[in-house]
């Protein structure tokens, strides 16, 4: 961008990203490479960062989760008591974990699933920079 481009308008608001199914795009993106993959990093990682940014969930939490899931598993870690410290998150990240869990394949599935929680960690770590900076 050289500065002079006009802002980008994103394709969907808020509301609309936090009303995907991410349940489903973990299930149908984790063993799909191509667009199944691709709507699983894309729309179901930013529907993901605006809900559990909504929740309060910081970034590092989720970031947690995705080093659990590379060293014990997507089962693993779903089964853990107490995932995240607010039991409403908990529980919408346990019902993705468990989606996820019922396909991911050891160790390449899990990779997958790593890597997602990685990337909505960083999203909900943008969400917060951009609203900081918006601030001032």
């Amino acid at each position: 961008m050289t500065g002079t481009e006009a802002p980008m308008n994103p394709s969907k608001t808020d509301e609309e990203s936090a009303q995907a199914d991410v349940a489903m795009l973990l299930r149908y993106g984790i063993g799909a490479r191509g667009p199944r993959r691709s709507a699983l990093f894309g729309d179901g990682a930013v529907g993901a960062a605006v809900t559990l940014d909504r929740l309060g969930v910081q970034p590092r939490s989720v970031a947690f989760l995705g080093r659990t899931v590379r060293s014990g598993g997507t089962g693993y870690t779903a089964r853990l008591p107490e995932l995240l410290p607010e039991p409403t998150a908990s529980d919408l990240v346990r019902g993705w974990l468990d989606a996820a869990a019922s396909v991911a394949q050891p160790v390449e599935g899990d990779e997958v699933v790593a890597r997602w929680l990685e990337a909505v960690a960083e999203l909900i770590g943008l969400r917060r920079t951009a609203r900081e900076r918006a601030a001032r």
